[in-house]
């Protein structure tokens, strides 16, 4: 299966038969299922921790990421389908199922990715000691290890493991979400009387506890790590906790609950609002309780009954409880041998040129950043130059998700104590995130800021910030727009896209969508900006329209996309009609994908694929060719910060901005984009029956890997006064190609790949043929598409 798009065209649908209505198709043929789309993406994320071409404890990373990944699956999605299941609701989802229908195949499919992940974790467990890092058991402990162990207990695990007694006339023991809890049967040694008792594995406390290291296997070699889970070590010493008492039986246990909130629309006072919902997360109905294998079903019985868990809730685990915890055991500082290669992002170069003053970069033309390849500082730069400079007078920032020690809220914070006018849109209703961002708000108004919290019905996921500066007697607006969050640590971890500009036009539409989420009150039209949940979808739409309208007409007709999720029905089905009108559409989606493509007399001209790799891919760009072949100028680019759902379209405040400036259209259309549709080392295609298949370029090819692409070659808008010669670009080769995929020589010949003076990405990187061939880079079948200067 190939999954280079910018290449590899699909054979334009020759049947003049007039195309089926849509509506014609049953919603099973229609949409995929959005559940059970969700766990084929997670289905990915796990296969990439079985991917023998990363390194080992990236691939435990992986791992870890498919189980976090899971549990908040389950504390959302199927806590709400187990709550519409509760309430015999039978309103069916878009692709015809029921509630109970969706409920029963999901946790069936989520049920034996959990038995995957067991599965992996034992031959990753294998894999990690024969590399020299290893859990140790406690009856593999040596003398010295128990001393030290000892020692560590009564210094750091006695003082905050709570021993709880199990009593009829008691109230049970609160066990809180994602709570770990050892339960046990106690029998007295006096009278042989017994009881049962929980410690709660304390979660201020690592999980996975090192051990001193020792000597290494040989002079050089890296250092053996052992680990000691911390239910070890606590069972070790149960009779410091229960004096007097023998164990006749134990299990480790783990509770997910209900974590979803519900808000009341007219909340008085939202913050208190959100507060109290924060609580009653707390308690929210157990959704999964995962139990060692083998516990005694006494103890199992009187747990289920105790806390009102549903039996089919209930996962018996042969090995690892908590397989999100094995993060901890990744260590890129002594073990970086079995960790991807450290990489440092870049600052741009034009930065440099004005000295990092980032104002006159901007004012010298637009510039966007793609992170991580491109350093995340450049933008807290922006807020702290913004804070520091006497000619700032005002800021205005969203902040959907941050970190508490964010250097942009210290600006923010920085900048309202000296007297500079800042707004701060906190959005409360960012999930997991909400009382992380009442702490921001109660640091920010202190310090003089005017913190807006947004609309209690609409949760505002825009990225964007405004600064203003007064420049030879007049206000200058500069604007920052985002695809991601401000967020300095998943920044370095997601793809994404930060636009720079002080065009006025666009700095205006800011300003008005501002004042719409300060305000409430609706802007009555935007310049060039389109916002959700008012304009963007029909935007969309009316794009969507003009491509099939331009197919129709015999002229060029594309779509290029990329987003996280693409779940919306309306957009769905105007996908299917513009693949039905000859529009060629190449969709690049991570995760939830509802469309089916490839469906004979709907969806042929539709291809999707999925990248899963190094970085997250998280960046939403859109772009329609506007009756010319792509990659032009005259396409029509747009960033955003909205996936394709119905959530991010109809019930949110979301931003949709146009590319104004040439390099930086070409910079998306033929680096970013063109990379990401080239790509097959990290890629899955969706075929018509849902399934994912890993692409498999020829085995003469190295395929291209577009991550390390990024981590090897400069972007267009971000190089300075030395230009952008030297900035690589992808461009389709001319002509298409047949079914097997095989360029002609003709074409071959016309889109050689021209000198360039950028530094060599990897072999991986550039698609080469493996050694033994003599073709090069860009010849016929290769992974690489041809690099031209700028």
């Amino acid at each position: 299966m190939r999954a280079d798009f910018l290449n590899i065209f699909t054979p334009p649908n020759d049947d003049e038969a007039e195309s089926p209505d849509i509506s014609s198709f049953s919603p099973r043929d229609r949409y995929f299922n959005r559940e059970l789309s969700w766990l084929a993406f997670n289905w990915r994320v796990l296969e990439e921790a079985q991917n023998l071409r990363a390194p080992l404890m990236e691939r435990l990373r992986f791992l870890s990421i498919s189980a976090s990944n899971l549990d908040e699956f389950y504390m959302v999605r199927m806590a709400g389908l187990r709550g519409l299941v509760r309430r015999d609701v039978k309103e069916r989802s878009a692709d015809g199922r029921t509630p109970q229908q969706q409920l029963a195949e999901a946790d069936a499919d989520a049920r034996k990715l959990m038995k995957t992940q067991e599965r992996l974790w034992r031959e990753l467990r294998i894999a990690l000691k024969e590399a020299g890092v290893e859990i140790v058991e406690a009856d593999a402990l040596s003398a010295s290890d128990a001393a030290y162990l000892e020692r560590y207990f009564l210094d750091q695990v006695f003082p905050v493991a709570t021993p709880l007694a199990i009593e009829p006339t008691l109230p049970f023991p609160f066990i809180p979400n994602k709570g770990v809890a050892l339960a046990l049967q106690l029998r007295s040694r006096l009278d042989e009387e017994t009881r049962d008792a929980l410690i709660p594995i304390p979660p201020q406390l690592r999980r996975f506890v090192p051990l001193p290291t020792g000597e290494t296997a040989a002079p050089g070699a890296p250092p053996q790590l052992r680990f000691v889970a911390l239910e070890t070590i606590i069972g070790m010493f149960l009779d410091r906790l229960f004096p007097g008492y023998t164990i006749s039986a134990q299990a480790l246990f783990r509770i997910l609950r209900d974590s979803d909130i519900e808000i009341e629309e007219e909340a008085e006072d939202l913050v208190s609002m959100f507060q109290t919902a924060l609580r009653r997360r707390r308690r929210g109905r157990v959704v999964r309780m995962k139990i060692e294998a083998g516990a005694p079903d006494g103890l199992t019985r009187r747990l289920v009954q105790h806390m009102g868990v549903d039996s089919d809730t209930i996962i018996e685990v042969e090995n690892m409880i908590g397989v999100s915890d094995l993060s901890q055991l990744i260590d890129d500082k002594n073990r970086p041998d079995l960790c991807w290669p450290p990489y440092t992002p870049r600052m741009p170069e034009r930065l440099r040129d004005y000295h990092s003053d980032i104002f006159a970069a901007i004012r010298e033309k637009d510039m966007l950043l793609q992170h991580p390849y491109e350093s995340f500082e450049a933008v807290t730069r922006f807020l702290q130059q913004a804070a520091q400079d006497p000619d700032v007078v005002s800021i205005r920032q969203t902040l959907y998700r941050t970190v508490e020690d964010s250097p942009i809220v210290q600006a923010l914070v920085e900048a309202a104590e000296a007297g500079k006018s800042v707004v701060a849109l906190v959005e409360l209703k960012a999930r997991f995130d909400e009382a992380a961002n009442i702490r921001l708000a109660k640091i920010l108004e202190p310090a003089g800021a005017q913190v807006v919290y947004g609309f209690t019905d609409l949760k505002t996921h825009a990225k964007m910030s405004s600064v203003v500066r007064r420049e030879h007697g007049e206000l200058v607006t500069y604007t920052h727009l985002g695809t991601g969050n401000y967020h300095p640590i998943t920044a370095k971890i997601y793809t994404d896209l930060s636009l720079f500009t002080c065009d006025p036009v666009l700095a205006r539409d800011c300003t008005r969508l501002f004042n719409y989420i300060g305000s409430h009150t609706e802007p009555q039209e935007l310049e060039l900006m389109r916002y959700a949940p008012v304009t963007l979808k029909s935007t969309l739409l009316e794009h969507l329209e003009v491509e099939a309208a331009n197919a129709r007409a015999g002229k060029p007709a594309q779509v290029w996309a990329k987003m996280n999720s693409l779940i919306e029905q309306e957009v769905i089905d105007a996908l299917y009609r513009a693949s039905q009108a000859g529009v060629r559409i190449d969709l690049i989606i991570r995760g939830i994908c509802g469309l089916r493509p490839g469906v004979k007399g709907l969806s042929e001209n539709i291809r999707v694929k999925s990248i899963v790799g190094r970085f997250l891919e998280h960046s939403r760009i859109v772009c329609f060719a506007n009756g010319a072949e792509m990659p032009s100028n005259k396409a029509k680019v747009y960033i955003s910060s909205a996936d394709w759902m119905d959530r991010n379209l109809n019930r949110r405040v979301e931003t949709l901005a146009p590319i104004l400036n040439d390099t930086v259209r070409n910079q998306i259309l033929e680096q970013v984009m063109a990379a990401n549709l080239a790509d097959e080392a990290q890629s899955w295609v969706l075929q018509s029956d849902g399934a994912y298949v890993r692409a498999a370029p020829p085995e003469d090819i190295e395929p291209f890997n577009v991550h390390e692409f990024f981590m090897s070659n400069p972007s267009l808008s971000g190089r300075g006064l030395r230009g952008a010669e030297d900035a690589p670009r992808l461009r389709p080769r001319a002509g298409r190609e047949d079914d097997e995929g095989e360029a002609s020589e003709e074409a071959e010949a016309q889109q050689a790949p021209r000198k360039s003076t950028a530094s060599s990405p990897s072999s991986a990187t550039r698609g080469r043929r493996r050694a033994g061939s003599n073709k090069t880079a860009g010849g016929s079948g290769s992974a690489q598409p041809p690099l031209s200067s700028a």
